[in-house]
């Protein structure tokens, strides 16, 4: 077996993960949990962090560029504990000045103190989870808050913050091509710098996969969506940088730049994903999923509930599925720098997809073609491994990386 050789580590981000929320949305299929009573913020902050001692060594002196603290809710923790998190972080590992450290919050659990405490805690973007500002549509999607609630958290995050993205979502059940438009008229009137649309999908393991709601939008309809979606937000100066992701000049998302680069994170938390490469190859972890389990295990030493190398065969398809996701995708030199191999490893596929027209017919640089980011999962397919299939391939939910 031939091993990879790295001339230079991948940047490296931290991605954190707070699980509970108030209440799981019909829709959501991220490893979050329902705060039953009160959450143990201090013996999980401890287990997080004892969890990043027990991990330094495969990361020791190495810089962090970005980090993201993301859930469930994370703003359902207290500013002090956010705060004693990052000053955690901060005392274990170099963090590059001016690093972005985003968190994602809900309109639902907005405080304007409570904003400002985070900001003081060391958070300096803020990703906040609208959805919609349509009140039936947000209440069919389980929403714990209103369009009023979510205009005023998103206008006092814009003050304390300045660097904001906004979560909504297309496609919905009973969603007129009116309606979108009014959702994205009324984003844009807010002034963000970074907006997310994405569409909705009935992901397995969810209330809305086993009860789906009516009226959802059909295929047509729902391209339509995007569409106006793409147009509204390029009329008003916002680059579309990745399938759902569009921001204005200079506010990418660096950490998740950093994924779609196929750089390197470490994850902490309940069911975090880790991808870490080292002189022996490229090395994936899944920390084990339930709160408690997690806490558990830290303090037994075991915080990986999975641990395993990224094979040869599987490296094409884990790159393709980051870096196809850009819309200018990435150089073609960056597929050595980052997996250790040299290009030709994927040279039949990308003939092939050339070929076909879903990839862009360039050698200097690794893209889809417009027909192939809308047939994404199509596209991706060229890179399996032999008797692969994309949901077992998989080796992240990728839409829980676009905030």
């Amino acid at each position: 077996m031939i091993a990879p050789r790295f001339d230079v580590l991948p940047p490296l981000a931290v991605y954190v993960h707070l699980p509970w929320c108030v209440r799981k949305c019909p829709y959501c299929d991220f490893n979050s949990h329902e705060a039953r009573g009160e959450i143990p913020q201090d013996a999980y902050v401890d287990a997080l962090l004892a969890d990043l001692e027990l991990s330094l060594p495969t990361v020791w002196g190495r810089k962090v560029h970005a980090a993201f603290i993301g859930g469930g809710t994370p703003s359902l923790f207290a500013p002090a504990a956010i705060d004693r998190l990052l000053a955690g972080l901060r005392a274990r590992l170099p963090f590059l000045p001016g690093a972005e450290v985003t968190m994602e919050a809900n309109p639902g659990t907005f405080e304007r103190e409570r904003f400002a405490g985070f900001r003081a805690a060391g958070v300096n973007r803020l990703s906040l989870g609208v959805q919609s500002f349509d009140d039936a549509k947000l209440a069919v999607l389980g929403r714990i808050h209103s369009a009023d609630e979510a205009r005023r958290a998103a206008e006092a995050a814009l003050a304390i913050f300045g660097n904001v993205n906004l979560d909504f979502m297309f496609a919905l059940p009973g969603q007129t091509l009116g309606e979108c438009e009014r959702d994205v008229d009324a984003a844009l009137a807010l002034g963000t710098p970074h907006l997310s649309f994405y569409q909705l999908t009935l992901e397995p393991n969810t209330l809305f996969h086993a009860q789906p709601p009516l009226g959802l939008p059909d295929a047509d309809a729902s391209a339509d969506m995007q569409e106006l979606v793409a147009a509204g937000l390029r009329r008003a100066g916002f680059h579309r940088y990745e399938v759902s992701a569009y921001a204005r000049a200079g506010a990418q998302c660096a950490h998740n730049l950093n994924y779609w680069r196929f750089g390197d994170y470490l994850g902490l938390g309940a069911g975090a994903h880790a991808k870490l490469s080292q002189a022996g190859g490229i090395v994936r972890e899944v920390r084990w999923k339930r709160p408690r389990d997690y806490v558990e295990k830290v303090a037994a030493g075991q915080p990986a509930m999975e641990r395993r190398e990224v094979a040869r065969e599987e490296i094409g398809f884990e790159f393709m599925l980051n870096a196809l996701r850009l819309t200018e995708g990435v150089p073609a030199a960056l597929f050595a720098e980052r997996t250790g191999f040299p290009l030709a490893v994927v040279a039949r596929p990308l003939a092939e997809g050339a070929k076909r027209g879903l990839i862009v017919d360039d050698p200097s640089r690794v893209a889809a073609t417009e027909l192939g980011q809308r047939f994404l999962n199509t596209t991706l397919e060229l890179f399996l491994p032999r008797a692969a299939a994309v949901t077992t391939a998989v080796p992240v939910a990728l839409d829980r990386l676009t905030r």
